[in-house]
C-alpha cells in the first residue's frame, strides 16, 4: 500500500508541473524510471510486494492497450497516399535493423545461438517515439520528419510482435523442435491471433459504427465499446491458443478499416489511460527491474547496447532513405531518434516470464541496459537536437525540399 501511495503522489506531482516539464532535459520516462530505481534502493518500501505477477499484469494490460491504439491511430487509407518515408523505414530499414542486431548479437555473445540472437534483436528493433516526445511535438521540426518518426513508431511494434513470438518460442524449444513443430507454432500462435483480430475488429467495428449512426450509443459508452473490442480480440485469441497481442494489434487495424469515424474519440479516451499505464510501467521498470540488473553489467552488454542505439539503427535507416530526397541532417535525425522503450520492456518481461532459463536472463539484461541507456540518451538529447535541427531547417528551407512537403498528421502516443 505504501508503494501505491508513492506512485500516486509521483503521478500527482508530475501532473502539477507537466506543462512546464516540456522544457526540461528530464523526460517523464527518465523521471519515473529514476524514482523507481531510488524506491527500489531505498529500502523504505517492501519492493518484494511488487511481485512478478503484478508487473506481468501491468505489462500485459499496457501492451494490449498500446498495440490496439497504435493500430487505430494510424489511418492506413491516408498513409498509403503519402507513405514514402515511413514505408522505406518499415519495409527496408526494419528488416535491416533486425538482421544487423541479430548478427552483432551472434558475434558478440558466446552463449547465443541464432534463435537467441534473433530474440534480442527483435525485442530491440521496435522504437518508442514517446521517449523523445519533443521530437514529434516540436513544430520547429518539419512535419514530414516528425510524422515519419511517429508512424514508424506506431507500426513497428505490431510488425515485430510475430517475429518476437516465433523467435522466443523457437528459443525455448530449439533442442527438440522439428520443422513440423515450427509450422504448427506459426499456425497456432499467429494464424489464430490474426483471425481473432480480424473478426473482433471488423465485426465489432461495423456493429459499433451502425449503432452510433442510429443514435443507439454515444459519449463514453462508444469509447468503452471500442476498448472492449481490443480486449475481446486478446482474450478470444488466448482462449483459442493463439497470440492475444497479435490479435489486439490486428483488431486495431481491422477496426480502423471498418469504423474509421469512431477512431479519434476512442484514441483520445485510450490515450489518457495509456499514458497512466505507461508511466506506471516505467516506475515498475525502475523499482523491480533496473536495480537487480545493475549487478549484471558486462563490457559486451554495454557495447551491444550502444551499438544497438547507434550503428544498428542508424546505418539501416540511412540505407533505407537513399534516394528519398531527404538531406543528410534529416537522415541522421531520423536515424538517431529511434528510442527503445515501452514495447522492448514489455516484450522482455514476457520473455522472462515464459522461462527462467539462463539464456533468457542474459537476453533480458541486454534489453534492460539498452532501454535504460535509451531513456537517458534520447530523453536528454531530444529538446536540444530538436531545436538545433529546427534551426538548420529554418535556414535551409526551400519549397522543393522533401522535408518541406505537406503531409497528414496522425495522433501522437504519449
Amino acid at each position: 500500500m505504501a508503494l501505491l501511495l508513492a506512485a500516486a503522489l509521483l503521478v500527482l506531482g508530475y501532473a502539477l508541473v507537466s506543462k512546464t516539464s516540456e522544457r526540461w532535459v528530464v523526460s517523464a520516462p527518465m523521471l519515473f524510471t529514476g524514482v523507481g530505481l531510488l524506491i527500489g534502493f531505498s529500502g523504505i518500501f517492501e519492493v518484494e510486494s511488487l511481485g512478478a505477477g503484478t508487473v506481468g499484469l501491468l505489462a500485459e494490460a499496457t501492451l494490449v492497450l498500446v498495440l490496439f491504439t497504435d493500430a487505430i491511430r494510424i489511418d492506413l487509407s491516408k498513409l498509403k497516399n503519402d507513405a514514402l518515408i515511413p514505408t522505406r523505414l518499415l519495409v527496408i530499414g526494419l528488416p535491416l535493423t533486425l538482421l544487423a542486431g541479430a548478427g552483432l548479437a551472434y558475434v558478440m555473445f558466446d552463449g547465443f545461438g541464432l534463435a537467441a540472437a534473433f530474440v534480442v534483436a527483435a525485442i530491440l528493433t521496435p522504437t518508442d517515439a514517446a521517449l523523445g516526445k519533443q521530437v514529434v511535438t516540436d513544430e520547429q521540426v518539419p512535419v514530414r520528419v516528425r510524422q515519419s518518426i511517429n508512424v514508424e513508431s506506431g507500426l513497428n511494434d505490431g510488425i515485430m510482435l510475430p517475429i518476437v513470438t516465433v523467435a522466443a518460442t523457437v528459443l525455448a524449444m530449439e533442442s527438440s523442435l522439428e520443422e513440423t513443430g515450427i509450422a504448427g507454432l506459426i499456425a497456432s500462435q499467429l494464424g489464430v491471433g490474426v483471425l481473432a483480430g480480424v473478426v473482433a475488429g471488423w465485426v465489432g467495428g461495423r456493429l459499433l459504427d451502425a449503432a452510433v449512426s442510429r443514435g443507439w450509443v454515444e459519449g463514453i459508452m462508444r469509447q468503452l465499446g471500442t476498448m472492449a473490442i481490443g480486449v475481446a480480440a486478446f482474450a478470444g485469441a488466448e482462449l483459442a491458443d493463439g497470440n492475444g497481442f497479435v490479435a489486439a494489434f490486428v483488431a486495431g487495424l481491422a477496426f480502423g478499416a471498418a469504423a474509421r469515424d469512431q477512431c479519434q474519440g476512442a484514441y483520445d479516451f485510450a490515450a489518457d489511460e495509456g499514458e497512466l499505464l505507461t508511466l506506471l510501467t516505467f516506475l515498475a521498470f525502475g523499482v523491480a527491474v533496473v536495480g537487480p540488473i545493475l549487478d549484471e553489467i558486462s563490457v559486451q552488454t554495454i557495447l551491444y547496447a550502444i551499438a544497438s542505439l547507434t550503428i544498428v539503427r542508424m546505418v539501416p535507416v540511412a540505407l533505407s532513405l537513399l534516394g528519398s530526397g531527404l538531406k543528410l541532417p534529416s537522415v541522421l535525425f531520423i536515424g538517431w531518434f529511434g528510442p527503445r522503450g515501452l514495447a522492448s520492456i514489455l516484450f522482455g518481461v514476457f520473455l522472462l516470464e515464459d522461462s527462467g532459463a539462463a539464456i533468457n536472463d542474459q537476453i533480458f539484461s541486454v534489453v534492460v541496459w539498452t532501454v535504460l541507456l535509451s531513456i537517458l540518451l534520447h530523453g536528454a538529447t531530444a529538446p536540444w537536437l530538436a531545436g538545433r535541427y529546427g534551426d538548420w531547417y529554418e535556414r535551409m528551407e526551400t519549397d522543393d525540399m522533401m522535408e518541406a512537403e505537406e503531409t497528414f498528421e496522425f495522433p501522437i502516443r504519449g
